[in-house]
């Protein structure tokens, strides 16, 4: 049980900060919202992965994501 209240609290934290994400790798990248999914997925990835602007513990919640649960997430919203 208080697993799964973990799982949620860490899922509604990677919404935000996915939101967050996708706000600054807009500014550097202006026409983000015409690339396909995937692009934006891999942009973030790469983003995620060069860690310029994630602190610590946003950085361990994200590394478990890969390409296609970034894909996956973005169609959500």
């Amino acid at each position: 049980m208080l697993q799964d209240k973990k799982s949620e609290t860490d899922a509604e934290k990677q919404k935000v900060l996915l939101r967050r994400l996708v706000t600054e790798v807009s500014r550097e990248n202006p026409d983000l919202y015409y690339q396909p999914t995937s692009q934006v997925a891999r942009l973030i990835a790469d983003h995620i992965k060069s860690g310029r602007t994630l602190n610590g513990d946003e950085r361990k919640l994200m590394a478990g994501l890969g390409t296609r649960d970034l894909e996956v997430l973005l169609s959500l919203h």
